[in-house]
Parts: structure tokens; C-alpha cells; sequence
């Protein structure tokens, strides 16, 4: 028993010899930056929704016309401007009756929304200008895509995380320190912001279809933002 007692209490010195050493050891010296960066670039994928509704040509409502008429503008107009058919979807059907008076409604008006995927916004005035403005009840810009934004992501995070060691580097160098070795990274996903508008989206009167050649927009929309903030923590040698 007495040889236990004392074995315990020579690794219990040993212990708190160690404990003390180690709290004796002086703290690591660190600094703490956050970095930052950002890119635009232009979208290249545009998706724009055209709706087009039926409508009467007299006020008796007797001469209506039809949703494949206006179909079928909308068709050959995106064909005359060098677009793929695959670029021009149906995105929905709707239809409403129309009241006449005091009568029951007795006529269905239908309406279709596509969706047209362009690589810029260049065409959309002429195509728009090729289709009966009555029947066209209106367009929009559902969202911007960018096929290479995956890249881009990675290329800005490494940009803010060379922006944070810069930043430590200076801030060390004017208080005559030396910047270490990274000991922590942190990604702060602040995401990017695809959040251009297009500024030239009013339609001038239609012109038929067999009229002059199309007339591209030079008005564009405006770039994506992708950015990111980085956080580094380095040591002081």
C-alpha cells in the first residue's frame, strides 16, 4: 500500500510538473483579417416570359384572334432572328370567360406565357415588334444565368483570401511584425448577386412581319456581381 501511495503521488508531481510548464508556455501571437473580393461579368443566359391572350378585333366580340395566330408570329419571329426553335417554350396556359353586358359570359379568351432563352437582349425589341402588340399582354425578365459561375465563385474566394493575407501582411509590417503561417480559414458565404435590369424594354408600334430586316438593341443588361469575404486567421512570428 505504501508503495501505491507513493507511486501516485510521484506521477501526481510529474502531472502538475507538466500543467505548469504548459501554462508557462507564452500564448501564440495571431492576427485576425477578413479579405475581399468581387467580379462582374455579364449573364450569358437570358430567359425572358412572353404572354400572349387572344383578343376581339370588333367591339361586338365576333372577330377574335386566335392564340395560334399570335403563336405562330411569335414562332417566325424568333426563327427570322437566328434563334433555335428549342429557344422558345411554353411556360403556361390560362383563360378566362368575358362578361358582355348584362349577359352570361359566353366567350373564352385563352392566354399562353413562353419563355425565350436568348444569349443577350439584343433581338428581344425586334421579335416583340413582329408579334400583333393587341395580343401581346406583356414580358419579363425571369431570371439571368451564368454558365461558368461555379468557376468564378472559386476564383473570388481565392482573390478575398489573397486580399486577407495582404491585409495582415501590411497591418504586421507598419507595427514592425512579421506575418506567419495561416492557422485558420473561414469562408463567409455572402454569395453573389445577379441582379442586372435591362433598360430598354418599351415596345415601339409593331411592324409586320415582312417588313424591313430586324433592327438589333445596342442597350444591354447590366453585369453580375459575384462577391465573397474571407476570414484568415495567421500567426505572428
Amino acid at each position: 500500500m505504501k508503495k501505491l501511495m507513493m507511486a501516485l503521488a510521484m506521477f501526481g508531481g510529474v502531472l502538475f510538473s507538466a500543467q505548469a510548464q504548459n501554462n508557462d508556455k507564452a500564448p501564440v501571437k495571431k492576427i485576425e483579417v477578413t479579405g475581399t473580393a468581387e467580379e462582374e461579368v455579364l449573364p450569358d443566359k437570358i430567359f425572358v416570359s412572353v404572354t400572349l391572350r387572344e383578343y376581339f378585333k370588333d367591339k361586338d366580340n365576333k372577330n377574335r384572334v386566335d392564340i395560334l395566330v399570335l403563336e405562330q408570329q411569335l414562332q417566325k419571329a424568333v426563327a427570322d432572328a437566328g434563334l433555335s426553335k428549342e429557344a422558345l417554350t411554353v411556360g403556361g396556359i390560362n383563360g378566362y370567360r368575358e362578361w358582355w353586358g348584362k349577359k352570361k359570359p359566353t366567350n373564352f379568351l385563352e392566354s399562353k406565357t413562353y419563355t425565350l432563352a436568348l444569349a443577350n437582349l439584343s433581338k428581344i425589341d425586334a421579335i416583340l415588334n413582329r408579334v400583333d402588340e393587341k395580343g401581346i399582354l406583356s414580358t419579363n425578365i425571369e431570371r439571368f444565368e451564368y454558365s461558368k459561375i461555379d468557376e468564378l465563385k472559386k476564383q473570388v474566394k481565392i482573390k478575398a483570401l489573397q486580399n486577407a493575407k495582404e491585409k495582415a501582411n501590411y497591418l504586421l509590417a507598419g507595427i514592425g511584425e512579421q506575418l506567419g503561417e495561416a492557422l485558420e480559414i473561414y469562408e463567409i458565404d455572402n454569395g453573389y448577386y445577379p441582379q442586372p435590369m435591362y433598360a430598354a424594354m418599351k415596345r415601339e408600334m409593331a411592324v409586320s412581319a415582312d417588313a424591313a430586316p430586324m433592327q438589333e438593341s445596342t442597350v444591354d443588361v447590366q453585369k453580375i456581381k459575384v462577391r465573397f469575404d474571407m476570414k484568415a486567421v495567421f500567426k505572428i512570428k
